[in-house]
């Protein structure tokens, strides 16, 4: 499987990353960095650090600084650190892995290289692959598939993170996000409506740090920080690791129930950044959903198989 990855890194992109970068089912094509989590240039120098710590040789391919629906967000720092990785002690990275193009270039150049086998895993906002479309909209028709961490649709009472209504990826940049739903390209959201089941607590982390090795003992030095955040927002004993679940859903597609239909994203008012979907069963409807292409969303995960998963293979 050929992949790009999008990404903000962010402490559960760099699990993503690592989980990626022990799979032999994936060849990765190129990592595309996004400001989200951090400034452009952090996520960028956090992509470089971790592609030389993990041993990766794809390039990383710096995007956009600055969101389709012009409005500048707060770095989350209190959930990230400052520096993105949980504020831990980042050396000068090696800059020679730095692709020259943009990222949205990059992702055109890429597909049509590629025409029909590139699956795209998007784990920040979705600003990157609406600049792509925009310049190139025929690149859609010759994707494999898009799997993005990002939205939220009310199962399980999971509406947002950001909002009561909206998750931070799409929140970040909802313009992005509504245009990469009206693609004509298959998409699928794993979003906060299954990525909640996949808490590393306390023991689980601990495990990583002494099987994984030092590696395992990078993710967990991250992760204190992490596991602040969500122990005083949510009481959460550990993180959660939602990034990595878009990895998963590439190879294990079974181990998730979805539900299909077009996804409009709402981007003005009080609601701004939610997701909302009309299910396929449906006839009729508003014409701002019903002319849109359909898309999937996964509503229920294995979690537990999820996390066994993630663990062997970081530790293989």
């Amino acid at each position: 499987m050929k992949v790009i990855f999008d990404t903000d890194p962010g402490i559960d992109d760099a699990m993503a990353l690592l989980y990626l970068s022990k799979l032999p089912e994936i060849e990765l094509l190129g990592i595309t960095t996004v400001v989200g989590n951090a400034s452009i240039e952090k996520t960028t120098r956090n992509a470089l650090y971790l592609r030389q710590r993990f041993g990766i040789s794809a390039p990383v391919v710096q995007g956009a600084g600055e969101t389709l629906d012009g409005v500048k967000k707060q770095e989350p720092a209190i959930v990230h650190g400052d520096d993105g990785l949980g504020n831990i002690d980042i050396p000068e990275v090696d800059r020679s892995g730095l692709d020259r193009r943009v990222a949205s270039q990059f992702i055109i150049d890429t597909i049509k290289a590629n025409r029909g086998e590139v699956t795209i895993i998007a784990v920040g906002r979705m600003t990157n692959l609406a600049l792509a479309l925009r310049a190139e909209p025929g690149i859609a028709k010759q994707v494999k598939q898009v799997i993005i961490m990002g939205g939220a649709f009310g199962y399980k009472g999971r509406s947002g993170n950001v909002t009561p209504l909206a998750e931070a990826n799409i929140h970040g940049d909802p313009v992005a996000a509504d245009e990469m739903f009206a693609a004509e390209w298959p998409v699928v959201v794993v979003g906060l409506d299954v990525t909640h089941d996949i808490v590393l607590d306390t023991d689980y982390l601990a495990a990583l740090s002494r099987d994984v090795g030092a590696n395992g003992e990078l993710l967990a030095k991250m992760s204190e920080h992490y596991a602040q955040f969500y122990n005083n927002i949510m009481g959460i004993n550990g993180v959660v690791g939602h990034d990595l679940l878009a990895v998963t859903y590439a190879l294990h597609p079974e181990w998730f129930e979805t539900r299909r239909g077009p996804i409009v994203t709402i981007t003005e008012g009080l609601a701004t950044g939610q997701t909302a979907q009309m299910p396929e069963t449906r006839k009729g409807g508003d014409p701002a959903w019903s002319s849109r292409p359909v898309q999937t969303i996964c509503t229920e995960v294995d979690g537990p198989k999820v996390l066994e998963h993630f663990r062997a293979t970081v530790a293989g």
